[in-house]
């Protein structure tokens, strides 16, 4: 696969060794009247004039398309050769994600529709097969219409302010996958820190025996058989469990193997981590022992790639940088990241905070638009629920009015049904109306100031808010400032940013220091989230620039960071 554009497996948290990268270059057509569905463009007479690199999206220099205009319906097609250890089994075409609606034929059959531009979703091909297969796939894509979620996707022709470049169609990895007559549907993981009881949640197509084996340092050490179909629920215990934290992320593998009559069916490899999150009073424990966030905002944009990382190295690139800096975990903002970047997250030890891009419908959770941002964010909690990095979950950000409170209310209690073992913000800084952390978004670049407003708050329950009148009542949660600073730093005048810019580097570390030790010296605020790790286009206000480069000595952050914060002592 070295000729393949990201050629590494996509989820190393859902791993079949029976798999096909299908990335590289497709035929490509922009249908710019929306009207190739009408003309059965997915017939195969239907000849395409482009080619485009998948998976990066057709608005990416890496795509070879790099068109930024508005591209409603697009359309891709590629000839797929079925490897010949496929052959009698089960096959099943899978998409990391594409933006917004898809449809998908194989040798002109229609083989099914997904709706949403974030989460993974499969089809079965096994009955459409061919000697020669052609894959015709269609996504349809308009983020003007106020009901779809695109998080910071401008709904503009161009950038501006923090609204950046649309990405269109297919921006993750697509692949085959091969299994028998019966296979793994889905599972999640539960580590008990507390009992070091493991509970596995399988749901199994088919009637089988599933050996259960766990491993530490690539040695199995602890297995299990048990028979099963359909949802299937056991317990391993391990004894002298090592936990899983930031300063040493132990992760366990674990491989499933379902057999059928002593027949393999499927083999599927996973991991999970031991650690327990727990809110105590104002305090975020980790372990059992306190924990002060300290994140910076992280948008998963890449200059050459939009929302698909070059490489599976520049994902990894901007955990070190960030925890290099001395941040001990990221806000996943208004995107969400693919699966290889939780990962390394898992392997890195860095605390993310998974938030749903819900900007694209504005503040108005409408009925109508919450019926497509449900769907997408409980498929967002089935796919991510085992990463343990992820430490919250956020599915709204900066919500107002006028907002239905109670579809707010309603996404904070199906997020906790989905997952009673994490906090959850229901709508990040604004107004909320019911949440496990009470958070605001603070980018006064007075340090004077910036320390007033959290005054009170040492000495009474007054929390600084952002709509003080419309917020829902604090009652004693921890409190944490997830968007500061945000200070503009551009070399020259361009650029977009908050506040004044600082006249010099020097004077940009003063300011920084100032802001971040108001909130470490602070003996009630349990974390920050400084905006943000690098620029995005237009917006000049990160610590690296877009193409990571940083713009301030990382040691000078590093050591600022570094001090120990009050409410951890």
């Amino acid at each position: 696969m070295k000729n393949i554009p990201r050629s590494e497996h996509p989820r190393p948290d859902f791993f079949r060794n029976q798999w096909l990268n299908l990335n590289g270059q497709w035929d490509f057509e922009i249908d710019t009247s929306n009207t190739g569905i009408d003309k059965k463009f997915y017939l195969l007479e239907k000849k395409f004039r482009e080619k485009i690199v998948v998976p990066y999206p057709p608005e990416s220099k890496l795509s070879g398309i790099e068109n930024t205009d508005f591209m409603v319906s697009i359309w891709y097609r590629k000839n797929i050769k079925i490897p010949e250890h496929f052959a009698k089994k089960r096959i099943f075409l899978n998409f990391g994600a594409v933006d917004f609606l898809t449809n998908v034929w194989l040798n002109d059959i229609h083989i099914g529709t997904h709706t949403g531009g974030y989460t993974p979703f499969r089809f079965e091909i096994t009955d459409a097969i061919k000697k020669e297969n052609v894959l015709t796939v269609n996504a349809y894509d308009d983020n003007r219409t106020y009901l779809q979620p695109c998080g910071k996707q401008s709904q503009r022709y161009y950038s501006y302010g923090c609204y950046y470049t649309r990405t269109t169609g297919i921006w993750q990895t697509v692949y085959l996958e091969a299994t028998e007559r019966n296979y793994l549907k889905n599972f999640k993981i539960y580590p008990d820190y507390d009992s070091g009881d493991v509970l596995f949640f399988l749901n199994i197509d088919g009637q089988s025996e599933v050996k259960t084996m766990i491993f530490a340092e690539n040695e199995c050490f602890c297995e299990k058989t048990v028979s099963g179909s359909g949802n299937t629920f056991f317990t391993i215990n391990i004894k002298n469990f090592i936990p899983w934290s930031i300063e040493n992320p132990f992760l366990y593998n674990v491989k499933f193997v379902l057999y059928s009559n002593g027949v393999k069916q499927d083999e599927v490899e996973s991991y999970f981590g031991f650690r327990k999150i727990e809110i105590k009073g104002k305090k975020i424990l980790l372990n059992n022992s306190p924990v002060f966030l300290k994140m910076v905002l992280d948008q998963g944009y890449y200059p050459d790639g939009i929302y698909t990382a070059p490489s599976q190295e520049d994902i990894i690139n901007d955990i070190k940088i960030a925890k290099h800096m001395g941040f001990n975990g990221a806000r996943l903002h208004q995107k969400i990241f693919e699966p290889l970047f939780l990962y390394w997250a898992d392997k890195l030890g860095y605390l993310v905070w998974d938030e749903y891009p819900n900007w694209g419908i504005k503040s108005r959770i409408s009925h109508e638009a919450f019926s497509v941002l449900i769907k997408e964010w409980i498929d967002v909690i089935e796919r991510d629920f085992h990463h343990p990095s992820i430490i919250g979950w956020c599915p709204l950000n900066e919500t107002r009015m006028p907002q239905d409170n109670e579809l707010v209310r309603t996404i904070y209690h199906i997020t906790k049904k989905f997952d009673t073992t994490r906090p959850v913000i229901d709508t990040s800084g604004y107004i909320h109306v019911e949440t496990d952390i009470y958070d605001c978004h603070n980018y006064n670049q007075d340090p004077e100031q910036f320390k007033k407003d959290f005054e009170p708050f040492k000495s009474q329950e007054k929390i600084w808010q952002n709509y003080p009148q419309l917020d829902a009542p604090y009652r004693g949660q921890p409190y944490w400032v997830s968007e500061y600073g945000g200070t503009w730093w551009a070399e020259g005048k361009q650029g977009w940013g908050y506040g004044d810019r600082p006249k010099t580097k020097k004077e940009f570390i003063e300011r920084y220091r100032k802001l971040t030790e108001v909130l470490l010296n602070h003996p009630k605020i349990t974390g920050f989230c400084y905006t943000q790790l690098y620029d995005v286009e237009q917006e000049t206000n990160g610590l690296y620039t877009y193409y990571r480069k940083p713009k301030f000595d990382p040691e000078l952050i590093r050591k600022i960071n570094l001090k120990k914060a009050e409410i951890e002592k």
